[in-house]
């Protein structure tokens, strides 16, 4: 008997009718002679009501007391799954993530799976019962509830299906993955298949149809990754290594708007200046994104990054003990900004993409503030009010 592990996103368990709609689709897989576990996340907008809650009380709540706030948004879907499946006559048990042993790392509100004890879902599943497991959740070394950050419930799942060696099918209010987000260009064609790679690029970069730490565990053990709706019986998309067609130019566009640009002019052009700025930004827990740096002048040059709008608090605990040290230089911070990506493996066999690509923006006559570039991607940072003009202009130039 084969086993397989779904996940249904907060959209799809938003109202009574939805659960009951979820557990249909989940009698109707294992009525095919499939084992089920099935991962949840958060009914709707509940995340949304206790973070306002929580600022509501504190101004800044602390993180740990976030994480045991937010993860009981996930135990109200799994108990009302569970009882939903009960009713319509099938065994089916919940279980939080600390419960069936996900043990995770690192900092509260993006903490990382380490590992997975199965036993109790195989017990579960043994007895012909449908395992139901709260997503975005673990448990620390010091026994505290962690999650996982925005998109958990897919990393989640797909940790689960890797551990019990199995396929992922990921359901959720979307008919698939597309190569734009439908919402900025509605003519956006939905994508068959992608491959990781393309798919790690596109979620890291902003789209937000799939965690990107997901991806990472499925490319890492290779398990296959289906992304479908759970509203409509059309077909959805396949995430695999396995790609037969040939590589297109560009496969995705991307837009991230929730990330801000740090400039500092005046930095000592030293390496061991950079080099120290950056460590005591990643000690205090901060991804740095885009990098760039000008042609020094009189020894000076100016530095400039990108990072998350929500490490705003962090990064204002580092740049005053660096402008102490360097009393010279002179910070600018911009949050009027967007990060628009290209993604595509055909960039690694075909010129002129890039050539393309920029010639689309400079027909917009934007300022391209920084850009960054691997083997399968173009980033750039432009300013807020050009995101609809750019990603019109890209999207259409590149037939998306």
């Amino acid at each position: 008997m084969n086993t397989i592990v779904q996940k249904y996103g907060g959209t799809s368990m938003g109202t009574i009718a939805r659960i009951q709609n979820v557990a249909k689709r989940i009698i109707a897989k294992k009525e095919q002679g499939n084992r089920m576990v099935v991962v949840v996340s958060a009914m709707g907008k509940s995340t949304d009501h206790l973070v306002e809650m929580a600022y509501a009380v504190n101004d800044k709540p602390p993180k740990r007391e976030m994480d045991m706030l937010l993860a009981t948004g996930e135990q109200v879907s799994i108990s009302m799954l569970s009882m939903a499946l009960d009713e319509m006559g099938y065994k089916a048990i919940s279980f939080t993530g600390p419960q069936v042993g996900i043990r995770t790392e690192g900092l509260h509100g993006r903490a990382r799976i380490m590992d997975i004890d199965k036993t109790k879902i195989v017990e579960a599943l043994d007895e012909d019962k449908i395992v139901i497991v709260a997503g975005f959740q673990g448990v620390n070394e010091n026994d505290d509830i962690t999650t996982l950050g925005r998109g958990g419930s897919d990393t989640s799942a797909v940790a689960l299906s890797v551990v019990l060696g199995c396929p992922c099918e990921i359901y959720t209010d979307v008919d698939g993955i597309y190569g734009v987000d439908p919402r900025l260009y509605p003519p956006a064609k939905k994508l068959d298949v992608v491959s990781y790679d393309e798919m790690l690029e596109m979620a890291s970069l902003g789209a937000g149809v799939m965690n990107p730490r997901a991806i990472e565990l499925g490319r890492k053990y290779n398990a296959d990754i289906l992304v479908a709706s759970s509203i409509h019986k059309v077909p959805g998309t396949l995430i695999t290594a396995n790609i037969t067609e040939q590589a297109k130019d560009i496969t995705g566009l991307a837009v991230y708007d929730d990330e801000m640009m740090v400039s500092i002019k005046d930095v000592p052009y030293r390496s061991d200046v950079s080099a120290q700025l950056f460590a005591d930004l990643a000690e205090a827990g901060i991804n740095v994104d885009m990098i760039s740096q000008t042609k020094p002048v009189n020894d000076l040059m100016h530095l400039s990054f990108s990072l998350s709008n929500e490490d705003r608090d962090l990064l204002d605990r580092v740049l005053p003990a660096f402008q102490t040290k360097y009393p010279g230089t002179e910070v600018t911070i911009r949050e009027d900004t967007v990060k628009m990506s290209v993604v595509g493996s055909g960039m690694k066999i075909h010129s002129g993409v890039a050539s393309r690509f920029f010639k689309l923006l400079s027909e917009q006559q934007f300022p391209i503030l920084m850009v960054t570039t691997s083997d399968i991607r173009i980033s750039c940072m432009i300013p807020e009010e050009a995101k609809e003009r750019a990603v019109m202009a890209v999207a259409d130039g590149f037939e998306l």
